[in-house]
């Protein structure tokens, strides 16, 4: 991270946000968000209200299709703008005299000159799409919008994990991280300009505070460091992007199901596991989701379980009928890799937390993925605990769900970066 700090050239690049202030809760004002993530896109109407911390919003989603996530840049932006078109006439908000202020929260690591800019440094998260990367993507978004006539103006570009700092230190001041772990995995938190050398010609104030996006997902990019097993590889190698993400392939929610069903096959294939079903419908790539592997997990937790979710989910999905010991064997598979994936989540949060010196304070989460894998925020805290050293029975840093990030958190930014 401090290599982040001190300049591009690192696997884990600390992108500067340039959001240097955390909001009052007297914000006020009306602004339109675009949350493209790694699955939906959400357009929102938020209004900041007179009310002290008040806020109101109105919100539609939209899936991406999966051909744009492989497909190219003109499509993607035409397919956003043509969704806030929708919303824009749903909701009967277009105003011929006048353009609505836009935060654009943008889940991927840009390298950011200024709040309105933003120019993609590689995707991730499964994607692919031709003609983005080393480009502006405010630019191209806002070029989309221009096509169409479309009344709006982007005042902000957001990450989704600095929106969930931003709106949970809101409503909580005892916030020190924002984090995501759903589909990635990445945090935020705020660092004194005097401690991030690349940015000193700026002259900034050394104890002005500013938002870091570390982008950590790409932690040992370099592969030195992690210990990956074949399975690991196997995703990397599979992946639109080998090479990159190693941390984040390892932990995030895309990839705990896939390396569960690496392993089964794997082990159907060397030991005759699951030998008396038909495996076909499981070797499809991603075709075994994280949430099912939580449900296994818990199914078989107690030891008179007979399993029955699981044996109905592994016959309804793949049409395998397995013995009660294989059962067992794919409950302990999920228990392996989301304990796993848990304990290396906490040390990305650790690390930050040694590196600034946060000995208490809570961390603001957002994404499915947390809050639904068994015994997840549990395991996290007790590898917290491992790793901090902690008193025994005081839990200093604690999880908590976060504020909406991409929607509340980047209208208080698009709010906070007009009065800079």
């Amino acid at each position: 991270m401090e290599k982040g700090l001190g300049n591009s050239d690192s696997d884990i690049p600390m992108n500067v946000t340039w959001v240097t202030s955390c909001p009052t809760g007297h914000e006020t004002g009306q602004y339109l968000t675009v949350d493209m993530g790694g699955t939906n896109i959400r357009v929102c109407q938020v209004i900041l209200t007179e009310e002290k911390g008040g806020s109101e919003i109105t919100q539609s989603k939209f899936k991406l299709p999966g051909e744009l996530k492989t497909g190219n840049a003109d499509d993607l932006w035409r397919y956003i703008a043509d969704r806030v078109a929708d919303f824009l006439r749903e909701h009967d908000l277009a105003r011929p005299d006048e353009k609505l202020p836009l935060a654009f929260t943008f889940s991927y690591p840009v390298m950011q000159d200024h709040i309105r800019h933003g120019v993609l440094q590689r995707w991730t998260k499964g994607f692919d799409i031709a003609g983005v990367e080393g480009e502006d993507v405010v630019a191209q978004l806002e070029g989309a919008f221009e096509a169409r006539n479309l009344p709006v103006h982007i005042v902000a570009l957001v990450n989704d994990t600095t929106g969930t700092l931003i709106a949970s230190a809101y409503k909580d001041p005892e916030i020190k991280i924002g984090s995501i772990f759903g589909t990635g995995c990445n945090a935020a938190y705020m660092e004194k300009c005097g401690r991030v050398p690349k940015i000193a010609e700026h002259n900034l104030p050394p104890d002005q505070l500013v938002a870091i996006n570390t982008e950590y997902g790409a932690f040992d990019n370099s592969h030195k460091i992690l210990p990956r097993c074949q399975f690991d590889l196997e995703i990397d190698r599979a992946s639109p992007r080998p090479g990159q993400q190693t941390y984040e392939k390892m932990v995030a929610g895309l990839y705990v199901g896939e390396i569960v069903r690496l392993i089964i096959v794997h082990l159907h294939e060397k030991v005759g596991f699951l030998d008396g079903g038909d495996l076909s419908r499981l070797r499809d790539t991603h075709s075994m989701e994280s949430s099912c592997v939580s449900k296994m997990e818990e199914d078989g937790s107690s030891e008179d379980s007979a399993m029955a979710e699981t044996r109905t989910f592994l016959n309804e999905e793949f049409g395998i009928e397995p013995t009660l010991e294989e059962l067992r064997v794919c409950c302990l598979l999920g228990e392996i890799v989301c304990k796993r994936a848990a304990r290396l989540y906490a040390c990305g949060i650790a690390a930050i937390c040694k590196k600034e010196g946060i000995r208490q304070g809570r961390v603001g989460v957002d994404g499915s993925t947390f809050e639904k894998l068994f015994r997840f925020k549990e395991r996290a805290v007790a590898a917290l605990r491992e790793i901090l050293e902690w008193p025994e029975g005081e839990d200093l840093v604690s999880f908590v769900p976060a504020e909406d990030g991409s929607g509340i958190g980047a209208a208080l930014i698009a709010a906070l970066s007009g009065k800079d």
